[in-house]
């Protein structure tokens, strides 16, 4: 969060996310799938998608689901009703233990091949799980699996005490058990589970009918072209217009550090990505479309940057926190502390008028968790 893989920008990497992903019959039986290496949960069990050439949906529907938090857990479902719930960290552990585990569902009746479990062990700021990595786990001194994500599910709604283990089955971190079971209802009433057998917590008798919401497509322009060149005074104008003063920049600060960053669209038009202040850990760009000799503020269609974290920025103008543009998608990561274990990671998509939202995905509890949880998501069709 996003993360892309969509948090390539978050903590230093300096091992790779374990992913295991799982598909369920129910949260009691399971089938084992290959490893994989990405950051993310695994691409879910497709829903029924708009055909191409599905219109975008307007303006008033791009609405990313909300994070709850139940005591030591996180939980949130994007607009498919895929659904993660992740572990929470003590604020003490914090330089100590640092490995966090999240759970994912995919939506939709068991039935029809909906409702796959997933996990992710998340090691990256953890020194003894690099050297040596999560080999299993056990609930309650109940051993499991390491790609067991549904057994792990249902043996964490009734435990009190969760481990990881190493190969030798010496414990690499414990995690608490307060909240998952109230996190694993959450979900279970989200995508619409509850009182069926589908579901891992509130489970009865009825059949399940969980619903599977087709991706929002977005018809995004492929970039093409040169980037506009700025003058001097075009630059200037940007400046005063987004009220971004080079003296909000620490001084002997190196030029280039606000210097626009100026990328090709498409269609004649160029995008400028223009540095307005920074902090510790995050640089604020303002945002402007250039078309020939016009230039104007870029219009995106949600909240981005610290206005979506709901920082002030002081100007109208839209922005992002740390963006970038590359193949045609623009992100913006808004960190809520160094750690990088909160914050809102966004990607949005040009489609020859504003820019679209396509996925994001956040984290709001500064607690150590880095494997933020995604809220919303698209399919992106190019032209």
């Amino acid at each position: 969060m996003l993360c892309k893989p969509i948090f390539s920008a978050l903590a230093p990497v300096i091992a790779p996310v374990i992913v295991l992903p799982l598909l369920a019959c129910s949260p009691s039986q399971s089938t084992s799938q290959p490893k994989t290496d990405a950051v993310r949960s695994p691409t879910p069990v497709a829903p029924t998608a708009p055909r191409p050439g599905t219109t975008s949906e307007p303006l008033a529907s791009t609405k990313p689901g909300t994070l709850k938090t139940f005591t030591d857990w996180t939980a949130g479902c994007d607009n498919t009703l895929r659904c993660t719930l992740g572990t929470l960290l003590p604020e003490q552990s914090m330089g100590g233990d640092m490995i966090t585990l999240n759970l994912t569902r995919e939506p939709g009746p068991v039935a029809r091949g909906g409702g796959g479990i997933s996990l992710a062990v998340e090691t990256r700021n953890d020194q003894a799980a690099i050297k040596r990595p999560p080999a299993s786990f056990a609930v309650d001194g109940r051993p499991i699996k390491l790609r067991d994500a549904a057994a792990l599910a249902a043996a964490i709604a009734n435990g009190q005490s969760l481990t990881i283990l190493d190969a030798g089955g010496a414990v690499l971190a414990t995690l608490s058990l307060k909240g998952a079971a109230a996190a694993l209802r959450y979900i279970d009433a989200q995508q619409g589970r509850a009182g069926s057998t589908d579901a891992i917590v509130a489970r009865g008798p009825a059949a399940s009918r969980a619903p599977a919401p087709a991706l929002p497509v977005i018809t995004a322009l492929a970039p093409s072209g040169t980037p506009a060149k700025l003058t001097a005074t075009q630059i200037a104008t940007m400046r005063k217009r987004g009220a971004c003063d080079p003296g909000n920049f620490p001084s002997g600060a190196d030029p280039e550090m606000f210097a626009p960053d100026v990328h090709a669209l498409g269609g004649g038009t160029s995008l400028a990505i223009l540095p307005c202040s920074t902090g510790a850990y995050n640089l604020i760009g303002a945002l402007f479309i250039i078309d020939g000799a016009t230039i104007v503020p870029a219009q995106l269609d949600a909240p981005s940057g610290f206005e979506e974290t709901g920082a002030d920025s002081a100007t109208p103008v839209k922005s992002v926190v740390n963006g970038t543009f590359e193949d045609g998608v623009l992100t913006s990561y808004a960190k809520g502390r160094g750690l990088g274990d909160c914050g809102v990671h966004q990607s949005f998509v040009w489609d020859g008028t504003r820019f679209r939202l396509s996925e994001q995905a956040e984290m709001g509890e500064c607690r150590g968790n880095i494997d933020y949880i995604t809220t919303w998501r698209t399919r992106v069709l190019r032209r």
